[in-house]
């Protein structure tokens, strides 16, 4: 069995390999990073003077896309996984004697960077076209560690979804679901301006109370109860994927 300090130094090798990974594909950069930016441009510019949400609607969007970005990088996670496996890349590393820990691990903090770089990305886009927060550095510490959280939690449930998944396409897949969790939010309108049955969904799924404490903590007066439930369902999202996607990889591995 691997000591901690060779299972940190094996989880620094993965990351470092899957960060090169990400570089060398142009598309993974653009569906983690560019598309979101592509996505808040559309509906801030060519929507948003159609939504009264009782200020500047780039303000009340900016939250519900740094949730969009999480989402938005989560496919080339799975695919990645996936792709290890059916390839046979995770024996090889058995014969190295690499933690097999290091191997899910470093997706996971590859998974969060990306995440962190798209997020930093849209805010840039967001303070261009007029984003006007109240935030204080405290405030703006609890937006970073959120968007973490959210980051990690999603990520481990990513990789037991494209550890299950029987084809690299398939795996592709298994993150829309994740990627349309925000349209059916409240990151683009208020839920409670939605229809019945709709609106209902909208205010006790997953995404929506992360949407409203970033909402928040970014307008400078965070909701404990918004916070509380966010963290509850990052802590569950990350709980449940982690169990599953180490359930899975001793299987497959």
């Amino acid at each position: 069995m691997s000591s901690v300090p060779s299972a940190w130094t094996d989880s620094a090798i993965m990351l470092r390999r899957n960060l090169t990974h990400t570089r060398r594909n142009p598309m993974v950069l653009f569906n983690a990073v560019l598309f979101p930016v592509v996505i808040m441009l559309l509906f801030v510019k060519v929507f948003g003077g159609a939504f009264d949400v009782g200020g500047a609607y780039v303000n009340y969007a900016t939250p519900g896309m740094l949730v969009m970005a999480v989402a938005y990088g989560l496919g080339a996670t799975a695919m990645a996984v996936h792709d290890d496996m059916a390839k046979g890349v995770i024996n090889r590393f058995k014969v190295m004697d690499v933690s097999r820990g290091a191997v899910l691990t470093g997706q996971v903090v590859v998974t969060t960077v990306r995440c962190l770089v798209a997020n930093a990305a849209l805010v840039g886009v967001a303070f261009a076209m007029g984003f006007d927060p109240r935030a204080g550095v405290l405030d703006w510490l609890g937006v970073v560690g959120l968007v973490i959280l959210l980051s990690f939690a999603t990520g481990w449930l990513t990789i037991a979804l494209g550890l299950a998944a029987k084809s690299v396409e398939s795996a592709g897949l298994t993150s829309v679901p994740l990627v349309m969790l925000p349209f059916l939010s409240s990151a683009f309108v208020p839920a409670d301006t939605m229809g019945a049955g709709v609106r209902q969904f909208a205010e006790y799924q997953p995404f929506t109370p992360v949407i409203e404490t970033l909402r928040g903590l970014l307008a400078g007066h965070p909701s404990g109860g918004d916070a509380l439930a966010a963290v509850a369902w990052c802590a569950g999202l990350s709980v449940v994927g982690y169990l599953w996607a180490v359930s899975s990889f001793k299987k497959r591995a």
